[in-house]
């Protein structure tokens, strides 16, 4: 099978793309999403949040809110709000968030590609959180929610992905948050093919966001194909939705740290132990790092700058040498006693789209009693853990703008 294949995409009908883009499942709480759908018949929040249409308190992994997003996705396709397109195509996807852009292609992905790591990971899944999505999958019999991708420098396909959207679009709508999401089909079988070929060349693709998604669609590619005695490989299970963007496109915030307690230390000597491993410098201001190595601190209403000094950077180890990693295993741990981030209740995680006002905020009140600023993860680091086949630490990556749910999905 190729790396990635087209396919007839599940769409909004023309001019009905506003009232479907949603936000991704994963990022709203079921109350959240109850608010945002509200007047909003044919959100795709009653599809990938079904429970919103049951009663209030009903289990999010009840048997019946799997069945409520099966009825609510035939309802809008007979509603003909939602429509699937007759041929097989690669659609183009463009997302303005401000002034960022970024121009991706939504494409079935081989699912063969991704369980021997072609299609690359950088991180841990839960089996609970695979067992939704399997579940939502299988009642459903479609791929809803789409695996955000990066893929290699390749000019040709950033060209003829432009080349396509100079066109009018097929959808276009800006969503809740101001976010701006477009598609175009590619109906050219010219560049259907080229694509094709470009992308079978390509060494990998990288997961950026999705791996519960991508590990479920592997899971149900397994348990249909041991199903069916006439399997042959070309079954739209055998793939997996996906969008992809050229990695130099893709934009990673920062994802910031905020610590409960000093573990047991008062603030000189908290900061004593902190030289240890960093240069500590007064700062005038907030500390948005501007490079890697470089950190903020913000403690009892100053922010401080830290570097980390170079001999504790790890060569050669492209988890060690990550600031998350630098952070972690040089002040997190040894000096504030939190050893297991994953689990710890001592911290939390901020992301930089709250900005750094939003870390202030949390100390100042006394809900927290420090936090840590960092400069945002590279795109060439998170692919250097993937080829390497090792694991990102927890909260790693905050990638910005978020796929709209709705634009396309796949039918299985």
């Amino acid at each position: 099978m190729n790396l990635i294949r087209p396919f007839p995409a599940l769409r909004p009908a023309p001019r009905r793309a506003a009232e479907v883009v949603a936000p991704p499942y994963d990022v709203l709480s079921t109350e959240e999403a109850r608010i945002r759908a509200r007047g909003k018949p044919y959100s795709f929040l009653h599809i990938s949040k079904p429970e919103i249409d049951l009663p209030e308190g009903t289990d999010p992994y009840a048997a019946e809110v799997y069945k409520k997003a099966a009825e609510n996705l035939k309802a809008m396709i007979a509603a003909g709000v939602l429509r699937q397109d007759e041929g097989a195509y690669y659609y183009v996807y463009r997302i303005q968030m401000g002034t960022h852009v970024q121009t991706g292609i939504v494409a079935a992905a081989s699912v063969a590609d991704y369980d021997t790591n072609r299609i690359r990971k950088h991180e841990f899944t839960r089996p609970d959180k695979e067992d939704d999505r399997v579940r939502q999958i299988d009642t459903t019999n479609a791929q809803t929610g789409p695996v955000l991708l990066a893929y290699p420098d390749q000019p040709e396909v950033d060209i003829i992905l432009a080349k396509t959207a100079q066109a009018a679009p097929d959808s276009d709508a800006v969503a809740d948050d101001g976010v701006r999401h477009t598609l175009w089909v590619m109906r050219d079988a010219v560049d259907i093919a080229r694509i094709t070929a470009l992308f079978d060349a390509m060494h990998a693709l990288y997961i950026a966001d999705g791996h519960h998604r991508s590990a479920s669609a592997s899971r149900i590619c397994a348990s249909r194909k041991a199903a069916n005695p006439g399997h042959t490989g070309t079954e739209p299970y055998n793939a997996f939705l996906s969008v992809i963007f050229p990695a130099h496109e893709m934009r990673i915030l920062d994802y910031n740290r905020v610590i409960k307690d000093l573990n047991g230390l008062s603030k000189e000597t908290l900061l004593e132990k902190i030289r240890a491993s960093f240069d500590v410098t007064t700062a005038s201001g907030s500390v948005k790092p501007a490079r890697p190595g470089q950190f903020g601190l913000y403690l009892a209403g100053k922010w401080y700058q830290l570097a980390i000094k170079p001999e504790l950077i790890p060569s050669g180890d492209p988890v060690g040498r990550l600031d998350v990693s630098l952070l972690q295993n040089n002040l997190i741990g040894p000096v504030l006693g939190i050893t297991d981030p994953r689990r710890d209740k001592r911290i939390d995680f901020v992301g930089g789209i709250r900005g750094l006002n939003e870390l202030e905020k949390r100390v100042n009140s006394g809900e927290m009693a420090l936090a840590l600023s960092l400069h945002p993860t590279r795109m060439e680091d998170l692919m250097a853990v993937a080829d390497a086949n090792e694991v990102m630490p927890p909260k790693s990556t905050w990638f910005e703008p978020k796929l709209a749910d709705g634009m396309a999905s796949h039918l299985l």
